[in-house]
């Protein structure tokens, strides 16, 4: 894969899209009522989880680490249609497990790009 743009070397990047398309395969399987609902929502906060880091990448550190915050805040909304999906009886335990896997380690690697980020610009 060529990389055109900065954004698209980071790691935590391609993890939230490897994120997206779990997502968009796990949501074909909820009921065709949930196309507006929660399948909707739920792809939408994924795929703002690696919009934002790539919008923010072209700012300021300051900016940067304000959208990996954003970036953040909609992995959280992402655990919500997890919970929301398996009490549902939408998801089973096997694959909430593994969606909310991948958003620990896309919430680890966050926070460690935002730290890192601080410590080399004096931002708090």
């Amino acid at each position: 894969m060529s990389v055109d743009f900065k954004f698209e070397e980071l790691k935590v990047y391609q993890k939230a899209l490897d994120f997206v398309d779990v997502v968009y395969q796990v949501t074909k399987l909820f009921p065709k009522s949930e196309t507006y609902g929660l399948s909707s929502q739920f792809q939408r906060a994924a795929q703002s989880i690696a919009l934002n880091i790539a919008e923010g990448s072209g700012g300021s550190k300051p900016e940067f680490i304000r959208y990996l915050r954003i970036s953040r805040s909609s992995l959280m909304e992402c655990v919500v249609c997890i919970t929301i999906a398996k009490r549902q009886n939408y998801l089973d335990q096997k694959t909430e497990t593994q969606l909310r896997s991948i958003l620990i380690e896309i919430s680890k690697m966050l926070s460690g790009l935002i730290r890192s980020i601080k410590q080399t610009t004096q931002i708090s």
